[in-house]
Order: structure tokens, then C-alpha cells, then sequence
């Protein structure tokens, strides 16, 4: 029998609203989200969403969106997909495309699994997953995101030679996650020669401020890069 994961329950937890929008913020998620959302049905070619076949990045859960906004910035002729269902979350993002004129950058407010059941194969270049609601009861390992059901799917859709980066500051996450990418050793090669390379950043990384958070509150960011086989 399948062991539960997000993969299998088909629900999608954690709040979706939080303070009132800004009046500019929501006229953003009115006239700009809907000219740069993912389409609701069909394929997520890069040609689909971009008109072209430029190389794809995935972040599941991007927060406030500064990594992806300072990656899609960074890489302009890359393609980037961020899916975050919290709303005040998706409006900041929507004013970092704004004010920083990101063309390539494509939003979904859902769950972050529908984008990718719907990638071709091998058609992601990088996939992010950086500092997830950890759920750390026992009882609620099941809805978090490294798992082994969302592991083979990120593998069958992640190229050959692309990359996986995790981030986790909680300690109980970090355990579990290195404990299930170790069932995965056939699919992906951590990428890794010392233990300071899981304390610092590669270069275009930006510590996020949820990795800044955890760092005043005492808490060690811990970041993972995994190559796929």
C-alpha cells in the first residue's frame, strides 16, 4: 500500500489569506496576475507559457518571492513558474514583477502540484522548494512536500543534470528530508564536498527572509543542491 503524501491526499493545507490587501495590491492580483497566471488547463510547455523553448525554473512555495524574483531578474532569458496559494504572498511578488519589469515570470495561486503533474517530462531545468511549512507532528508528515510521492514526480520532471535545491531551518524537517532523499540516491546526486556547503550559498542564491528570520530566532539554515541522474 502507498504510504500518504501530498501526492496522494489531493488536499491542500496551510491558510491561503492574511491582513487585508493594500488597495495597489489588489489591483494588481485584478489586472496583472491575470495576464501572467499559469493556464488553468492543458500542457505547461515553456513554448506555452513563453512562446519559446528557454530553459524552466519551478519554486513551490515561494513566499514573499524574493528568491524568485531576484533569480528571474538574474536569468532574463530563462523561464520562471512560482506557485504559492497564500494571496498576500502572490500581491508582494506581483509589485517585485511590476517594479522590476520581469517578463518571464508566471504565477500560480493553487496547489503547487497541479503545475507540475502538468510539465512535460525532463522539462524543468531547476526546481525550488526552500523553507516549507515544516508540519512537525508526527501525524502530519504526510503533507509535506519532501516526500516519496512528490520526489519521483519533481525526478520525472526535472531534465537530466538538472537541479534540486531544498531549504529547511527546522530541525525535524532537515532530518526527515535527508532521510527520504537517501531512498532517492538512484534518481538524485546531492551535490556536496564539505559540510560548509550546506551552511552557505552558491552564487545566485539570496537568503530569504524567512532563512534571515530563522538565523535572528537562533535557528541554522541549512540549503541542499541535488543533481538529477
Amino acid at each position: 500500500m502507498t504510504a500518504p503524501d501530498p501526492t496522494t491526499i489531493n488536499r491542500l493545507y496551510g491558510r491561503s489569506t492574511g491582513h487585508k490587501l493594500r488597495v495597489q495590491q489588489a489591483a494588481l492580483v485584478d489586472t496583472l496576475l491575470p495576464q501572467i497566471a499559469v493556464p488553468a488547463e492543458g500542457e505547461l510547455s515553456a513554448r506555452v507559457l513563453f512562446g519559446d523553448d528557454r530553459p524552466l525554473h519551478l519554486e513551490i512555495g515561494f513566499g514573499s518571492g524574493e528568491h524568485l524574483a531576484h533569480r528571474a531578474d538574474l536569468l532574463p532569458d530563462h523561464g520562471f513558474i512560482g506557485c504559492e496559494p497564500f494571496i498576500n504572498g502572490v500581491a508582494t511578488m506581483l509589485t517585485q514583477v511590476r517594479d522590476m519589469g520581469l517578463a518571464n515570470v508566471r504565477l500560480h495561486v493553487n496547489d503547487a502540484l497541479d503545475v507540475l503533474r502538468r510539465l512535460p517530462d525532463g522539462g524543468l531545468r531547476f526546481l525550488y522548494l526552500l523553507h516549507p511549512d515544516p508540519w512537525p507532528k508526527n501525524r502530519h508528515a504526510k503533507r509535506r512536500m519532501m516526500n516519496d510521492g512528490p520526489l519521483d514526480l519533481i525526478a520525472a520532471k526535472l531534465a537530466p543534470g538538472g537541479e534540486f535545491r531544498m531549504a529547511t531551518d527546522h530541525p525535524v524537517y532537515l532530518d526527515h528530508a535527508l532521510m527520504v532523499m537517501q531512498r532517492h540516491r538512484h534518481q538524485f546526486e546531492w551535490i556536496v564536498e564539505r559540510p560548509s556547503d550546506w551552511l552557505t550559498y552558491v552564487g545566485g542564491w539570496p537568503e530569504t527572509r524567512y532563512a534571515a528570520k530563522a538565523r535572528r530566532e537562533g535557528r541554522t539554515p541549512h540549503q541542499f543542491r541535488y543533481r538529477r541522474l
